[in-house]
């Protein structure tokens, strides 16, 4: 089988854990090919994510790199018993870049979810009015069936809370984002009552951080912190105008820890928040 050419995160993710096993084993990628009677080049291929690897061999590197952890090996083994085709996010591929595609996944296989937003209400709780005027308004114009697809995909990415057992969602968003009028009033009011709706979701919280915050929350764009089955899988997504960055190393992993931390220290109770929400919809 050919190398994959675009490896989705997930891939990606499953080969730079290898890679970091075996580079705290302190052994060579000749020696890890020497072990499954391969040659260096596959090795390389599997760390990038453009070939798959068979339990049995992740079992076998793990012994070798003298990895006990096996809640990490067990992890990275459901990993490699997936394929395309999967999941709902498949059926958008060819259709939208591989970045959408990566954060539904990223998003279904989360554990928990936390995120912080300083200039528009957190995608995944975004009404479908508030998501298309976001999308028209891209540079260059977006032709009206990608920005359909668009649409149609985040809406979808919401069905992680349709679970019996939803993943708890931690949601921290600016008081600038909640008095932004995309679409125009009735749009924005419209997201406002949406996101109080959410708040109220079993495993949703939301809380603001008021235009009164004395204290600098470092979240310039949208931040968004999913953790894995173990905690060498956590990740962080986050927003650029250059595309979507995909963050996994662990002391960068830490930084946001402290800047969601931050943020949910300079934010108002649930309580409160709900009753800012609740005040701004009402002057719209």
């Amino acid at each position: 089988m050919p190398p994959r050419d675009i490896p989705t995160a997930r891939q990606a993710r499953l080969g730079a854990e290898l890679r970091k096993l075996r580079e705290l084993a302190g052994k060579t990628a000749r020696e890890a090919a020497g072990l499954l009677s391969t040659d260096q080049a596959k090795i390389s291929h599997i760390e990038a994510g453009r070939i798959g690897i068979s339990e049995e061999r992740i079992r076998r590197l793990a012994v070798f790199y003298a990895c006990d952890d096996r809640d990490l090996i067990e992890a990275l083994c459901v990993i490699a018993r997936e394929s395309r085709g999967q999941g709902w996010w498949d059926e958008y591929r060819g259709v939208l870049a591989p970045g959408f595609l990566d954060i539904g996944e990223l998003e279904n296989h989360a554990t928990y979810l936390r995120t912080v937003a300083v200039m528009t209400v957190p995608g995944i709780l975004q009404t479908e009015d508030y998501i298309r005027a976001i999308h028209r308004s891209a540079t260059p114009p977006l032709p009206a069936e990608e920005v359909d697809a668009r649409v149609e995909f985040r809406l979808k990415r919401r069905s992680i809370f349709d679970r019996d057992t939803p993943p708890p969602f931690r949601v921290i968003v600016h008081e600038a984002a909640l008095r932004m009028r995309f679409g125009g009033r009735k749009v924005a009011k419209g997201q406002l009552e949406y996101l109080l709706e959410a708040s109220e979701w079993p495993t949703v919280t939301v809380r603001v951080i008021p235009f009164t915050c004395e204290d600098f929350v470092e979240a310039t764009y949208p931040l968004l912190y999913a953790g894995g089955v173990v905690p060498q899988l956590d990740t962080v997504q986050m927003d650029s105008p250059v595309g979507g960055v995909f963050i996994t190393a662990a002391a960068q992993l830490k930084r946001y820890v402290g800047m969601l931390d931050t943020a949910e220290r300079s934010s108002l109770s649930e309580l409160e928040s709900a009753q800012l929400i609740h005040r701004i919809a009402r002057e719209l």
